[in-house]
Formats: structure tokens, C-alpha cells, sequence
């Protein structure tokens, strides 16, 4: 899929596990809702980071592009070294590591660490790039060209800073779902992760079908293309993806946002 449906299906299925938490009787406060649907609507155009015209490798300029190309020939070097006999011969690094449930977990689990050990810091750093992601994603034609990306930038960084402060009032959920001592922000892994895995079944609904099961191996593919029968398939930006996706999306979100807050 591409971008923006990407970033509308992410922060759908963040509002969705909002409302199922409430469900649970450990329902978010709403900061956690909020900080959580931004997040994950950005983190779900982060395995693209194997692309270089993907919207995550322009997001940050040089240093994005830098690491796209990084990635990419990770990525390559992994689906070389891993593939079975049934795996088909590539050129490239796409729509392989960076697409599989291991890469989403490993992520969603360094973002955790790197907000319990970095502080307040750490956090600002994650909510930074993730609120460039979601306007990008969710507000792709307003942040669209070059011109605009110091403004990206500037909103995002005030943004990061203005929801942090937020999160860190008593009860506004900075601990939210784990309560012991040093667990401070152990749960934005998981909108990271959500995203992430979001990203990949977008993507098995397309042509192409994605890798999601890497490494386990099914038959003579490691590197299988998870998907639904072909037929059932559709192209990444078709009708289909901008007509009857995008809007279910959005009635999707706003239904789980409204569970989230106890409305429904």
C-alpha cells in the first residue's frame, strides 16, 4: 500500500486496541490514546525504510536516505544469505527483512529500551520521529516537496515536546500498562510494533504479497509472500486502496477512538 493508507490503517489499529483495552478493564488514558494512534500511524511507514522513494527515506533528508541505503543492503545481504532453493533471485533489499515480524518486534523492543534508559530524552527522541512520519503520512498533501520539510520538522519537534510534557502528568499514562518502578514508557514499543506488523498485512493484501513469516520456512520458500488468494488481491495505489480502504480506515478509527473513551 502507500503511504498515507499505511499511516491511516496504523492509527485505526492503535485506536482499535484502545478499545479492546477498555474492554479489559485497563483502559488508556486518553494521552496514551492520542500519543499511541500518532505513533503507530507513523511507525507504520518505517518498514519502508528499505525503499529509497518511500516517504520514511526522504522524512529526514540526507541522514534517512543515508540509512535507506544502509538498510537496503542489509536487507539484501540477510535475503541472500537466508533464501532457500524455492526463493527467487533479487536485485534488492525491498519488501524483505524490514517486512517481517522479527524486524517489527526488534524494533518495537529498542524503542522500549531506548525510552526507559534515555529518559526524558529518549522519549523525545521517539515521539520526534514518529510525529514527522504521521504528518507525512496522515498529512501528505500538505507536507508534500522539500520545501516543506523544515516545517515537518518544527511541528513535529513542538509536537514531541508539548505530548511528552503531557504524558508526564500523574496519571496521563506515562506508566500506563506497567506500573513497576523503571517502566516509565515500556509501552510505546508497542504502538512501534503495531505499526510495523500493520505495515506488512497492508502489503499482503497487495500483488507482491510480503514475507511476514520470516524466518520460519513454508516448503521450499523461507521467504514466502504471505497473501490472500490472488484474486483478492489489488496494486498499490488502486481504487480499491483510495476508494474503499482509506475511508474504512478512518470509520474504523473513529469507532475504536470512541470505544477507547468509554462514548460507545
Amino acid at each position: 500500500m502507500m503511504g498515507p493508507a499505511h499511516s491511516l490503517s496504523g492509527a485505526a489499529a492503535w485506536l482499535g486496541v484502545g478499545a479492546a483495552a477498555a474492554a479489559a478493564g485497563h483502559p488508556m488514558p486518553w494521552p496514551v490514546i492520542l500519543v499511541g494512534a500518532l505513533i503507530c500511524a507513523g511507525a507504520a511507514l518505517a518498514p519502508d525504510l528499505d525503499h529509497k522513494a518511500a516517504t520514511i527515506s526522504r522524512a529526514f533528508g540526507p541522514i534517512s536516505r543515508g540509512v535507506c541505503e544502509v538498510v537496503d543492503k542489509l536487507s539484501y545481504a540477510v535475503y541472500k544469505g537466508t533464501r532457500k532453493q524455492g526463493d527467487p533471485r533479487r536485485s534488492g533489499g525491498h519488501r524483505t527483512l524490514t517486512h517481517t515480524w522479527l524486524w517489527a518486534v526488534l524494533i518495537g523492543a529498542g524503542s522500549s529500551v531506548v525510552a526507559i534508559a534515555g529518559g526524558r530524552w529518549g522519549v523525545l527522541v521517539i515521539l520526534f520521529v514518529h510525529m514527522v512520519l504521521a504528518i507525512e503520512g496522515l498529512l501528505w498533501r500538505a507536507a508534500r516537496g522539500s520545501s516543506s520539510d523544515i516545517l515537518v520538522w518544527l511541528l513535529a519537534a513542538t509536537s514531541a515536546w508539548i505530548l511528552a510534557g503531557v504524558l508526564d502528568k500523574p496519571g496521563n499514562g506515562a506508566n500506563w500498562l506497567f506500573t513497576e518502578p523503571n517502566q516509565q514508557y515500556l509501552w510505546l514499543g508497542l504502538p512501534i510494533v503495531l505499526g510495523a506488523l500493520v505495515h506488512d498485512i497492508g502489503d499482503a493484501l497487495t500483488v507482491s504479497g510480503c514475507p511476514i513469516l520470516w524466518p520460519i520456512p513454508l516448503g521450499r520458500k523461507r521467504w514466502y509472500p504471505i497473501g490472500p488468494p490472488k484474486v483478492m488481491r489489488f496494486r498499490a495505489g488502486s481504487w480499491v486502496e483510495l476508494k474503499v480502504l482509506m475511508p474504512v480506515f478512518i470509520l474504523l478509527g473513529g469507532v475504536g477512538c470512541a470505544a477507547a473513551l468509554n462514548v460507545l
